[in-house]
């Protein structure tokens, strides 16, 4: 089900290089929030390389300065994100960094503290002089990725650059980017266009990748690994899961998320079904941009708060208590870069319904039921199969043998090879 990678010539390392510099700016930013999509890539590969053997530091930019990262510094880090340690108080230098949310001058106070060097931004070529020649640089978040940092590491001898990039939607739809994101992407695929190598999700993302970047560095394909969070109804707030069937859609409410279908499909419903026999649809992400008619239209539903509710800020453990007992999870996304929560739910066994992108149909294979994604009674008359009598068995053990999502181990074992 997983793309097979670019026939490129890729020289793959014999060896793991004397040192890997990861690029964590974009985690530092995420402090207090629920990691979403590319962060929890990021997070997932400091998961990995903390144990790695191959020695391991972190770059990160914070208000006027960077600070180095050693595999303390980076364990720091990745305590306070998961939550099993608090932020530490405010330094002095960051109280005037006005820019910055409460909980981000925190997370850079800390890292400020537990970093092994630090220098002003103009200086950050004599921070990199204290790595071995030969390392490596990571940015996997589209963040920091500069050409203040690439000029900065390609004055150490031999050391190479690895950038992973997820997709190029804010050039293939700019009008669903909030306002400046098209051209400030636009700079950063011209940036990444130096790299010595280019990994990403799908052949889908390389396809698009060979045609906004005119003579591309070598690309390979690793598909992302896909992990089975175990369920934590506790974590739950009051009134959750509902008491009648429900579906579930996970993901930022913004325009290509396509949340205006599931709402009109939900309004069609209302107009067929009694109160009593109506399904509910639980939106599990905080509100994003451009997508004021969406949002005025949920403020005002009649729907809301009976058959529609909002959830923003579920821990992984209260989100995969909801998976599991949603009736069917909902994808009418109009595009995606790889479709992570899709594929989760799919590796949790649950029912699935996405709308039909050839990324799904690389990553998901047969596995769900596509619609097209602006035909609401496609949609309707879905939900109405799914909570029809006997419908409940669509059961976990029916449909999880058909999916067989690449594991993180898996990802891994081929990224490394590679960087």
């Amino acid at each position: 089900m997983h793309g097979n990678g670019i026939e490129q010539d890729i020289t793959r390392a014999d060896a793991p290089p004397p040192a890997r510099l990861l690029d964590v700016t974009r985690l530092t930013s995420r402090a207090g929030r629920v990691l979403t999509g590319i962060d929890r890539v990021e997070a997932a590969w400091l998961d990995a390389l903390l144990v790695e053997k191959t020695p391991l530091f972190g770059l990160a930019r914070v208000a006027g300065a960077y600070v180095l990262l050693d595999k303390f510094g980076l364990s720091t880090l990745r305590d306070r994100l998961v939550g099993g340690a608090p932020w530490g108080p405010v330094h002095p230098l960051f109280r005037l960094a006005r820019k910055l949310a409460p909980l981000q001058r925190r997370a850079q106070s800390d890292l400020w503290r537990a970093a092994r060097a630090r220098v002003p931004r103009p200086t950050l070529p004599l921070l990199l002089g204290r790595l071995p020649a030969g390392f490596v640089y990571i940015n996997l978040g589209h963040t920091n990725l500069t050409p203040r940092v690439l000029g900065a590491v390609r004055k150490r001898p031999g050391a190479r650059v690895t950038v992973f990039l997820h997709d190029t939607i804010p050039l293939d739809f700019p009008h669903f980017q909030a306002e400046g994101v098209p051209a400030r992407f636009r700079a950063l695929l011209d940036t990444a266009a130096q790299a010595d190598l280019i990994l990403c999700n799908s052949t889908v993302t390389a396809d698009d990748l060979r045609r906004h970047i005119p003579a591309p560095p070598p690309i390979q394909v690793v598909p992302l690994g896909v992990t089975r969070t175990r369920p934590d109804p506790a974590a739950l707030r009051p009134n959750l899961p509902p008491d009648r069937p429900y579906f579930l859609v996970t993901g930022t409410i913004e325009p290509r998320k396509n949340h205006a279908t599931l709402v009109s499909t939900w309004e069609l419903l209302a107009s067929r079904l009694p109160p009593a026999e109506m399904p509910v649809l639980v939106i599990a992400g905080s509100r994003g941009w451009r997508n004021t008619d969406v949002f005025e239209r949920l403020d005002s539903s009649a729907l809301r708060g009976t058959h529609i509710l909002e959830c923003e800020g579920l821990s992984d453990g209260a989100l995969a208590a909801l998976t599991e007992g949603a009736r069917a999870c909902l994808f009418p996304s109009l595009a995606e870069g790889y479709g992570l929560p899709a594929a989760e739910a799919a590796a949790a066994g649950r029912p699935l319904a996405c709308s039909d992108l050839p990324v799904l149909r690389e990553i998901l294979g047969d596995y769900p039921v596509y619609l097209p994604a602006r035909d609401v009674y496609c949609w309707a008359a879905y939900i109405e199969r799914m909570i029809a009598p006997g419908s409940e068995s669509v059961s976990t053990s029916a449909r999880s043998g058909q999916y067989r999502p690449m594991t993180w181990q898996g990802h891994f074992k081929a990224a490394l090879k590679l960087s």
